[in-house]
């Protein structure tokens, strides 16, 4: 072997001869079944390979592959894995020269099919199937480099390639659970079939350029797809993971792009392949989140949230196509709840950055339906049971989203556009959504994970004397803290104001309304908003003992309670010790004579109510006066706290209070004669006194009648008067703003000095040669 070795380097251009001459000597002895000569052979072949790296290399190969086939094409076992090594070492080489005209199709078919062996002993059928993947491992090593080659990436290849290496991954896992701890497994089971195929299924993907992401992906859904193997769940997730990490990040977004694809291909599959098809997404996105999804992230949820009204639709209308099927139907709804589980708490949003969070919340409350303002579902119109389980749904995915969600700027975390449709959904009359959107409202306002410690008033008994065993975290208020509860402060207080009148509230309502105003003074309370919660503390109060509302007893125990619980949180947080001292005095008399209106006997699952709240006066009421008085000594603002808190009513209110056209256009012309001038010289402003509205009382039916008649005659005015008139009449009101402007403008702004510089010479009085813009006379055309 060395003499031939040295001949073979010494005279290279011999190098094919001695290859055609070892292979023709193989053959006859493969053929005569002499399989000790077949070994030396190929090991001087193997040998001969390993050491002549020249350029005249490429002949010799030829004649080396045709030894290496005719090995593999044999039907004993042995001699496929003699050739399989042999064609591993051959893969390892580093080729100096491409080559025009080798072709490893043959090759890729038949490692594949060693991959999917059926051999009886399992012994051998193990290494065969070894033998099979560390062939493909050698193929792809040799071509994914060479650009002469034929490409190892398209589909015919893929196809053959990917199902052979999951097949082997798939019967590990079968074997696995069996196989002994990885402490006590023997030196010949580390190497199994399954960690070599992890490996070689990794190093392919890591090879995997943009363009060839697609088809490598696409033999992975279909084999998932043709085993149904997306309904367990686990192996399609293990896939999937080996995937996304082995991958090269930026590819990451079309890996979930086609999983995207093959999920709305599924959408009219069983409910149990969709779930798996969704867990497999959500957990792809989690891990590409890390990386750069960009735009990718919308799309998902926009895909899932499309998933989300077909589940619903399916499962009241028990069929896929609209048609009942009665004797599916129970099997299907339970199904379906599943994947509307998986979608909904599955989601991978707590991964992402916090701008795209945001991005991600807003997209969400864009699809939740309003009732009358969206339509029903799509296709089937489940009506508004259906639209009822989507809002819900969508906003148990937003509890998801924004758990945990941590930001230093509120005002850019939480804009108008999230926040005001997030409120409207707190006055709905469904408990449940008003319930969530009070979570959605914690986990947002929650920056310092203090809100376990308010979740439960009866656990952590808030009714104590010491509140600084809950370790609550304080920060300084922010300068956007402040301009956040500017803006939306009073937004807030109006809707749990508005949550505790509901009917409908239950204990955990109540509890986290509790919450929400132990958060709001811990995370963003300055002065005016400590305040501003005290008197919506005392407001309560006030609604808790009002009979307009005709709350129930239950509710109303519950508010004086929530009141109580607050007012007894906020006096600690002040540290006026006058202030606590009221605030212990009527706890302590309520502990003796009425427990009814503490957290204590009212937040409890059998609570302790009396028969009628008629006798709560006196001792056991806090005192707006009193606190007024104890906080002015400590400089709050008394005349602020002495004004009782009375709720906006807002547009929102109105619009959802109205319902239909005829009101609305009867609005319009309230609104036209208001501002009409016959009005405004008819009525001077007039003092309101006890008689005026003794005799308002006495005279609205009148009033009403008279109302209604001025209301007609103005619609009727302006449906038959000649346009003229009606010309006339709006040009009246045109030249009437001109001069009240002209007065406002006198009054407040004085000119600007001249160009010239000259100083005026008086109030309201110029020598300036420039004539102001608010002076100059535009014609009627300018005015509207």
């Amino acid at each position: 072997m060395e003499k031939l070795t040295f001949y073979a380097l010494s005279a290279p251009e011999k190098l094919d001869r001695i290859g055609a001459y070892l292979s023709e000597r193989l053959s006859r002895d493969v053929a005569r079944h002499r399989y000790g000569y077949v070994c030396i052979a190929m090991e001087a072949l193997d040998q001969l390979l390993m050491a002549c790296h020249c350029q005249s290399i490429n002949l010799f190969v030829e004649s080396f592959l045709k030894m290496v086939r005719k090995l593999l094409e044999s039907d004993k076992p042995s001699l496929q894995i003699l050739g399989t090594n042999s064609f591993v070492k051959f893969a390892n080489i580093e080729e100096d020269t491409p080559s025009y005209h080798r072709s490893y199709d043959f090759f890729v078919s038949r490692f594949s099919e060693m991959c999917h062996s059926s051999y009886e002993d399992p012994d051998i059928r193990t290494k065969i199937r070894m033998a099979g993947i560390k062939g493909l491992q050698g193929v792809v090593r040799k071509t994914v480099n060479d650009e002469l080659q034929a490409n190892i990436w398209d589909p015919q290849h893929m196809d053959k390639i990917v199902p052979s290496l999951l097949f082997n991954l798939q019967s590990g896992e079968r074997t696995e659970s069996r196989s002994p701890s990885p402490l006590q497994a023997s030196e010949k089971e580390k190497e199994s079939p399954v960690e070599l195929t992890e490996r070689c299924f990794r190093e392919l993907l890591g090879r995997a350029a943009y363009g060839n992401i697609k088809n490598a992906i696409t033999p992975v859904l279909m084999h998932l797809d043709n085993h149904s193997l997306w309904e367990g769940k686990t192996f399609a997730v293990r896939c999937f993971k080996i995937i996304m990490y082995s991958i090269q990040s930026q590819h990451s977004h079309l890996v979930i792009q086609q999983l995207l694809g093959h999920l709305d291909a599924n959408s009219k599959n069983s409910a149990t392949v969709r779930a798996g098809i969704v867990e497999v997404l959500l957990e792809a996105a989690a891990i590409a989140a890390s990386g750069s999804v960009g735009p990718t992230v919308l799309e998902v949820f926009n895909t899932l949230l499309r998933q989300l009204r077909l589940s619903v639709d399916y499962e009241l209308t028990g069929s896929y196509d609209g048609s009942t099927n009665i004797g599916t139907k129970i099997i299907k709804a339970h199904e379906e709840r599943q994947l509307q589980e998986a979608i909904v708490y599955g989601s991978f949003a707590n991964t992402l950055p916090t701008y795209q969070r945001s991005e991600v919340m807003l997209f969400i409350m864009g699809k939740i339906p309003v009732p009358g303002v969206h339509l029903a579902l799509p296709s089937t119109g489940s009506g508004h049971e259906g639209t009822r389980m989507i809002q819900v749904m969508l906003l148990k995915s937003l509890v998801q989203v924004t758990a945990g969600f941590q930001t230093t700027n509120m005002l850019t975390a939480l804009p108008s556009s999230f926040l005001e449709p997030l409120l409207s959904f707190s006055l709905t009359e469904d408990p449940e959504v008003r319930l969530l959107v009070l979570q959605i409202l914690l986990s947002l306002i929650d920056r310092h994970d203090n809100r376990p410690k308010f979740t439960n008033i009866r656990r952590t008994n808030l009714i104590i004397s010491d509140i600084s065993v809950l370790k609550l975290k304080v920060d300084k208020c922010s300068r956007q803290d402040n301009l956040f509860m500017k803006k939306h402060g009073q937004q807030l207080y109006r809707h749990i104001y508005l949550g505790c009148k509901e009917h409908s509230s239950g204990r955990q309502h109540y509890e986290t309304l509790f919450a929400l105003l132990g958060l709001l003074s811990v995370e963003l309370a300055n002065e005016e908003v400590v305040v501003d919660l005290i008197r919506l503390a005392l407001a309560l109060q006030d609604l808790a003992l009002s009979t307009d509302e005709a709350l129930p007893i239950f509710n109303r125990c519950a508010v004086h309670a929530l009141a109580a619980a607050y007012l007894n949180l906020i006096c600690q947080l002040t540290t006026v010790p006058a202030f606590c001292q009221h605030i212990h005095e009527v706890i302590e008399v309520r502990q003796k004579e009425s427990p009814y209106l503490l957290p204590e006997d009212v937040f409890i699952d059998n609570p302790k109510l009396p028969s009628s709240l008629e006798k709560v006066e006196g001792d056991v009421l806090f005192l707006q006066s009193k606190i007024t008085e104890v906080l002015g000594g400590s400089g709050y603002n008394t005349d602020r706290l002495a004004t009782p808190y009375v709720p906006q009513y807002t547009d929102e209110d109105r619009l959802s209070k109205r319902k239909s056209i005829g009101e609305t256009i009867s609005l319009q012309v309230e609104v036209e004669s208001r501002n009409s001038p016959e009005k405004e010289e008819r009525t001077p402003a007039e003092e309101i006194t006890f008689e005026t509205l003794k005799n308002a009382i006495v005279d609205s039916v009148g009033m009403e009648e008279q109302e209604r008649e001025r209301r007609r005659q103005v619609v009727e005015k302006f449906q038959k008067a000649p346009f003229e008139e009606i010309a006339a009449h709006c040009g009246a009101r045109a030249t009437l703003l001109q001069s009240k402007l002209n007065q406002i403008f006198e009054i407040t702004i004085r000119p600007p000095p001249s160009p010239s510089g000259t100083i005026s010479s008086g109030y309201g009085q110029t020598q300036s040669r420039s004539v102001p813009i608010y002076e100059m006379k535009f014609p009627d055309l300018c005015v509207y």
